[in-house]
């Protein structure tokens, strides 16, 4: 049994040498692990050629969706950046408090939390972290903490990718749709993974803005205590509150599109309000030593550029993109209205890719990346007079910067849509994924519910994204499940959650912000200090899990 299921894990052990060991970029190592695994498939597990090829296919067909979606979320970044709407934001949180553990909470936490809602893919912890450090903050600190921060959001970001494009891209399979309890459809049951990725997140995430808090004053603080951080309790739980209960409501009401977006907006209205009337604000604030005093490990090498120095815009209409993104998605994903549906009747299809079984549909007017993102976008470049140069400027970026994510993603499916249907070969041979969790479920029954987080973690931090740790680790996590005879949406949803908690330690996102704010060689530094905090948050997710299992009894 153990050696067709590590030569099914291969492929998953050979992407870690290449993008931790040898450090490739995605976009040259998952065209290789893509190609072992078909040689893996046709060669030990007799896999023919057409189903090859369709699985493969199908594979680069289903990142087409997931792009669209990425697409969309980083050309109204762009668009905003170049609109100088990114810049008006950032000014908006000067003055609000001199305190800089409230500082942290509202732009590190709460703005991060709404740019990952929005846009995710990297993007909250490369602009939180210029901001923190235009605030004053010391550059390695920005780091750290916008990274620590982004983390509960995560799993539903860029309107809920992670789900979408993730889990439901790899679960829409037919082992799957066969182990769906009667009654329980399969969009129904994506969204009850929302619901129990949900509620661990919104635990954990409560005590996140302390946590953040008592970092910042052990590390960077001249007393190197955390007493400073633990003072400030009563306002960073309800800074926690106030995104972790509409966070966990829309997920519970709405499904993965709208949770982090709104909770996000809910907590920065609610918590910029209450900052100025000091509600749970410490009477004795905080501040980091004189700048002089800062050893030479915490200061930037390049000084990060602030764009907060052109043209002014107001506030309102500088945030009145995304709030027509929220309300688009709230009247598109409202039953009732009926919108939703009308837009999915826009659906392109193929039946039976090659000859085969497979299908691949593609409902482009639903996908959160057309409507609202891009058709926002268009709308901004009247809404904010951009000239025609720049919204030019804003979608050549963008193309720039999906081309490398287009490529690792669309060998990244494919590889995992071979892993997948391995099963349809001549000898009966149980699929590599099934075979792979079938052996983890034999070796770690009892305990899997711990595990299952941590492996969400891995595949984020080699991959940089929550989105392809689940997209590589979603139909294992599964299978396991399965075999171990234990929650499916417990189990799946710790997966979505690991991978969020990954996104601490990612050595993309690493990498990106130490670019961002200009201390670049201190990776290894980022990674060590985030490592226990992503730990433990796996760890206490796990703890929660076997609470969900035993006192709530879920499919």
């Amino acid at each position: 049994m153990f050696v067709p299921a590590l030569l099914s894990i291969l492929p998953i052990i050979l992407t870690i040498i290449l993008l931790v060991g040898l450090n490739w970029p995605a976009k040259r190592g998952m065209p290789i692990t893509w190609l072992v695994t078909l040689l893996i498939a046709a060669g030990v597990w007799g896999m023919p050629v057409r189903w090859l090829a369709a699985a493969s296919l199908l594979g680069a067909l289903a990142a087409v969706n997931i792009l669209i979606i990425i697409f969309g979320a980083v050309l109204l970044m762009n668009t905003l950046t170049r609109s100088r709407a990114m810049a008006t934001i950032n000014r908006g949180f000067h003055g609000i408090s001199p305190d800089r553990r409230i500082q942290a909470i509202i732009v590190a936490w709460l703005f991060g939390a709404f740019i990952e809602g929005a846009a995710g893919f990297g993007a909250p912890a490369a602009l939180a972290g210029p901001l923190l450090v235009g605030l004053g903050f010391p550059p390695l600190a920005a780091a750290i903490i916008a990274l620590i921060a982004n983390n509960t959001p995560v799993a539903f970001g860029a309107v809920g990718t992670p789900m979408i494009g993730g889990l439901q891209a790899v679960l829409n399979i037919p082992h799957v749709l066969v182990d769906l309890p009667a009654g329980m459809d399969f969009f129904h049951f994506i969204d009850q993974i929302t619901i129990f990725t949900a509620i661990p997140h919104a635990i954990l995430g409560t005590f996140t803005p302390l946590l953040i808090c008592v970092i910042l004053t052990r590390l960077f603080g001249k007393e190197k205590s955390i007493k400073s951080g633990l003072r400030i309790a009563p306002f960073a739980i309800f800074s926690g509150l106030a995104f972790t209960v509409p966070y966990l409501g829309f997920a519970l009401l709405f499904g993965p599109e709208l949770p982090s977006v709104a909770g996000a907006l809910f907590g920065l209205l609610l918590v910029i309000y209450g900052t100025r009337a000091g509600w749970f604000v410490p009477k004795e604030g905080w501040d980091f030593p004189s700048a002089n005093e800062w050893p030479s490990e915490w200061v930037g090498i390049v000084e990060p550029q602030d764009e907060a120095t052109t043209k002014s815009m107001s506030i309102l209409r500088a945030w009145l993109p995304y709030l027509l993104v929220a309300i688009i998605l709230l009247l598109t994903r409202l039953p009732l209205l009926g919108v939703g549906e009308v837009l999915r009747r826009a659906t392109i299809t193929w039946e039976g890719i090659l000859g085969t079984t497979l299908s691949y549909s593609l409902p482009i007017l639903y996908l959160p990346g057309t409507i609202p993102f891009i058709l926002v976008a268009l709308v901004t470049i009247f809404l904010h007079r951009m000239s025609g140069q720049a919204a030019v400027s804003a979608w050549s970026k963008t193309c720039k910067q999906i081309g490398p994510a287009a490529i690792a993603l669309i060998f990244a499916v494919a590889m995992v849509q071979v892993m997948i249907h391995s099963g349809y070969n001549p000898y009966s041979k149980e699929s590599m994924i099934l075979t792979m969790s079938g052996a983890a479920a034999v070796l770690f029954n009892d305990i899997w519910p711990l595990l299952a987080p941590l492996v969400g973690v891995l595949g984020s931090f080699i991959s940089g994204s929550n989105t392809v740790s689940n997209i590589l680790f979603g139909a294992f996590q599964h299978g396991v499940a399965v075999q171990a005879e234990i929650s499916r949406l417990v189990i799946l949803g710790l997966q979505s959650l690991g991978g969020s908690a990954g996104n601490m330690i990612a050595i993309h996102n690493v990498v990106a912000v130490a670019i961002t704010v200009g201390v670049v060689g201190r990776e290894g530094k980022i990674i060590k200090t985030n490592f226990l905090p992503a730990l433990f948050y796996s760890l206490a997710a796990g703890l929660i899990g076997f609470a969900l299992i035993y006192f709530m009894r879920p499919f």
